[in-house]
């Protein structure tokens, strides 16, 4: 084995260590030393469940430092989230997205652009009084989630986000009054917002090289299925309800063992392989889903 493939065994698939040693002065046991250790690369230690709390802790740490180098905090402020984003200029002449970082504290909500330094929108939360979704159709087709924010005079902006919906619900949470809650896609779910199943969910992705299991965060609501990788910024994979065609039991084995794995047949992009814990519970749900009518857009 080369050691190319021993970085790639390592880093995909991962390996345990399993060591007893005991250390013997003129046939004396004088130490003793049992070491058990799993070593892979973070997203398998992810799939698996492990070190999720301390990735968690490490990433929320990590975007406070960035916030730090980047705004100049006020005393006593403190960072709540970072994402890369975007700020919509519109002065009247000309429309145009000006892409940067976002930057949540518990006083204020900003865009700033790195290089070169500037900030390119600014807001004080306590004059934030409505905060909502809304659906945006790019050039290329492709419908994207943008965060109106709405001032108290009678100014605000239109933002783009990594994760629009965790940017809308912390600043809610953070701002210091209620906002309005006339959001298109509601702050609180909606009936059609529920989730059948959430969970650990494995998926199966197409890639160059050959399909690879990941694994992540699965929600099947009535208007379908969404996936996404703790390490992913966007959802790899989502299914809306009229897209499912069929739901079947898998053959192969999968990375929860043996009878985890399903397909989900779809019109748009074939069939989708997943796997689960409790695949039934999986494939019940998205089963009395197939070929639902699309719910009208919020």
């Amino acid at each position: 084995m080369t050691l190319d493939d021993l970085v790639e065994v390592l880093l995909n698939k991962g390996a345990v260590l399993h060591l007893d040693l005991i250390v013997a002065v003129a046939d004396i046991p004088l130490i003793g030393v049992s070491l058990r250790a799993a070593i892979a690369g973070m997203e398998t230690m992810l799939e698996y469940g492990m070190l999720r709390q301390w990735d968690a802790d490490t990433r929320a740490w990590a975007e406070r430092s960035a916030t730090r180098r980047e705004v100049d905090l006020r005393a006593g402020e403190q960072a709540v989230v970072r994402m890369h984003g975007g700020h919509l200029l519109a002065d009247g002449f000309h429309t145009t997205w000006r892409p940067g970082t976002v930057h949540l504290t518990d006083q204020r909500l900003l865009v700033v652009r790195r290089e070169p330094r500037e900030v390119l929108w600014e807001a004080e939360l306590a004059a934030v009084r409505a905060v909502r979704l809304e659906r945006e159709r790019t050039v290329g087709g492709e419908t994207r989630t943008r965060v109106r924010v709405e001032l108290a005079d009678g100014a605000g902006a239109l933002l783009s986000a990594a994760d629009p919906e965790r940017l809308r619900d912390l600043l809610v949470r953070t701002c210091p009054r209620p906002l309005a809650s006339d959001d298109p896609l509601p702050a609180v779910p909606g009936p059609d917002d529920r989730a059948l199943v959430e969970g650990h969910l494995w998926y199966r992705e197409p890639r160059r090289d050959g399909a690879l299991w990941r694994g992540g965060n699965g929600r099947l609501t009535p208007r379908g299925l969404v996936w996404k990788s703790p390490l992913d910024a966007r959802p790899a994979l989502v299914l809306p309800a009229a897209d499912i065609t069929a739901v079947r039991p898998g053959t192969e084995p999968g990375p929860g063992g043996e009878g985890t794995v399903f397909t989900v047949g779809t019109g748009s992009r074939g069939t989708v392989t997943l796997a689960a814990d409790e695949p039934r519970r999986w494939t019940g749900a998205l089963d009395s889903l197939r070929g639902a009518p699309p719910l009208p857009a919020a």
